[in-house]
């Protein structure tokens, strides 16, 4: 793989993210570059084989992207990511990892622009959130408004005990389903509390199982 061993390339890319995020890169079974960040640092070697239960494993199995939380287990440090395998020929031939620090940012509360201005809502109020519009909207108890993240952002920033993503239109807490239902193509549909109906897509539906363990 000479095209990912052009470490001073890729150096120069990882200047593009912020000194919070590692790089990882890997061939179909080793890492071939890794650039730690300020707040996580994996102690991935150039060399070493890929973990199974990483995201590049994931990824490079998969053949898709994938974006979760990863506990202590397979590093001995705990982060959230994402691995996105790249492909030549039609064959998985490696991968590249973003890593993310495993803590909030040490909020407690979402702030949701109103109509009348803005209102701090605490985590545990907060329904789902949801993409309309190329706006991220927020339902919570009495609050309905937008936030200027994205939903990817917000993945890696609420904490992961509450919120789950469960399509990429939407991230739901989930203190605030009611019942989940079978769908077709063995994916789910989410009742909330309030009633609003949100689906689990095909990508995310054995992720949202693992999480909730059913």
């Amino acid at each position: 793989m000479e095209e990912v061993q052009d470490h001073e390339m890729l150096d120069v890319i990882g200047e593009l993210f912020s000194d919070e995020i590692s790089i990882a890169v890997s061939d179909r079974t080793k890492y071939v570059y890794f650039r730690p960040s300020v707040r996580v640092d994996l102690k991935i070697k150039t060399g070493d084989l890929v973990k199974d239960g990483s995201l590049a494993y994931k990824a490079l199995t998969t053949g898709h992207k994938v974006s979760e939380f990863i506990d202590r287990h397979v590093f001995g440090v705990a982060y959230h990511g994402m691995a996105v395998p790249f492909h030549r020929d039609g064959q998985v031939v490696g991968s590249v990892t973003a890593i993310y620090p495993a803590f909030t940012e040490g909020k407690s509360v979402v702030t949701v622009k109103t109509q009348d201005g803005w209102k701090p809502v605490p985590f545990a109020e907060v329904k789902y959130m949801e993409v309309r519009g190329r706006k991220t909207h927020v339902e919570a108890n009495g609050v309905s408004g937008t936030h200027r993240k994205s939903l990817q952002e917000f993945e890696f920033v609420l904490p992961h005990d509450l919120f789950v993503r469960c399509h990429r239109s939407f991230i739901v807490n989930v203190q605030h389903i009611s019942e989940v239902y079978p769908d077709s193509h063995s994916t789910f549909l989410l009742l909330m509390d309030d009633g609003v109906k949100i689906p689990v897509s095909q990508s995310y539906a054995s992720y949202f199982r693992k999480l909730l363990d059913f």
